[in-house]
């Protein structure tokens, strides 16, 4: 494999990896962020399906 192949594969791969791992940290820190905002029955007193509680 030529030395600008290799150079331009590696740089792919990183930069790959590089996405992958941010991805993987923001989904890390969305499911970790504000547990205590999550309903625990969202159809409580007859309410409409809720992402969160209103006061978050």
């Amino acid at each position: 494999m030529s030395r600008p192949r290799l150079v331009a594969m590696t740089s792919a791969g990183l930069l790959v990896a590089g996405f992958v791992a941010a991805n993987a940290h923001l989904v890390t820190i969305a499911i970790g962020s504000q547990p205590d905002c999550v309903l625990d029955d969202p159809f409580a007193k007859g309410a409409a399906p809720r992402a969160a509680k209103p006061s978050c």
